[in-house]
């Protein structure tokens, strides 16, 4: 997506190990228009499929999965990071590692929001080496919900997580995906 393509450019920022920095527009300061126009492209691409309900992570990931839950007329469900007292005790969990963060978590989704045979679509921020979305794959397979695929704003493609999932036939979507960057520049994958 050139939009998406151009923003990282004029406002990302690289810093040292590999972390792209783009809280100015994508998740922490969010820019509602470009957000709009990201879940138009997904509901493209994934146009035709039956997507019954979006699943994401929290806390970054989720203003995205709501546009584009809005865009398929969805409900959308995030995981959870942690136990609450308000969260049933029945459960799907999976571990999963954040690179960004440097630790494990568990992804927790109470039973009861997802069905199984139920058509799911994953909707992320960020795809690096994969962990959180086989943590959110894996809690669709304990629903035995089905996977419809996922839809990435930015994949970081050089560090192999989007391709190891593709290579186990699971359909990832990526709006932009880079293919090397340092702190002078961002090469984005064709």
């Amino acid at each position: 997506m050139e939009l998406l393509k151009q923003r990282i450019l004029r406002d990302g920022k690289v810093y040292p190990g590999n972390i792209l920095k783009v809280d100015s527009f994508l998740n922490h300061k969010i820019d509602t228009s470009l957000t709009r126009e990201m879940a138009r492209e997904f509901s493209a691409i994934f146009a035709g499929t039956g997507v019954q309900k979006i699943l994401t992570v929290e806390a970054s990931g989720i203003a995205l999965a709501f546009a584009v839950a809005c865009e398929f007329g969805v409900p959308l469900v995030f995981a959870k990071k942690s136990q609450t007292k308000n969260l049933s005790s029945a459960v799907y969990s999976a571990c999963a590692a954040s690179y960004t963060h440097g630790c494990q978590y568990d992804l927790i989704v109470a039973k009861e929001h997802i069905a199984a045979h139920e058509k799911i679509l994953v909707i992320d921020d960020f795809l690096a080496l994969g962990e959180a979305l086989d943590g959110l794959f894996g809690i669709c397979k304990q629903a035995r919900a089905e996977i419809i695929g996922a839809g990435i704003a930015i994949e970081k493609g050089f560090q192999g997580g989007g391709d190891r999932l593709r290579e186990r036939g699971l359909r990832i979507e990526s709006l932009a995906i880079i293919q090397s960057m340092d702190s002078g520049s961002i090469v984005f994958r064709d």
